[in-house]
């Protein structure tokens, strides 16, 4: 069994490409359910990230190939993705 905090800690990396996407920072959750629905990853900001409204990059959990001891396995197209505008 592994905890969400030490999921936190693990990069997230795509296999479609195997590019670095970041870590995660928070996730969403079906409390009724009791169910993590998707990682959420800060998106880049502009200008070393202090000017301009970063746009967190979704992933739903169905997407997680595989957690692994260093790194999150990912399987998704960067640009079907849906940005999180209004996360708070």
């Amino acid at each position: 069994m592994i905890n969400l905090s030490e999921i936190k800690e693990k990069e997230v990396i795509n296999v479609k490409d195997g590019s670095k996407i970041g870590f995660i920072y928070d996730f969403e959750i079906d409390l009724e359910k009791g169910k993590v629905l998707a990682i959420i990853i800060p998106g880049p900001g502009k200008v070393l990230g202090i000017f301009g409204k970063n746009k967190d990059l979704v992933i739903e959990w169905k997407n997680i190939i595989r957690i692994g001891y260093d790194a999150v396995l990912v399987d998704i197209d960067m640009g079907q993705n849906k940005p999180l505008d209004n996360y708070n």
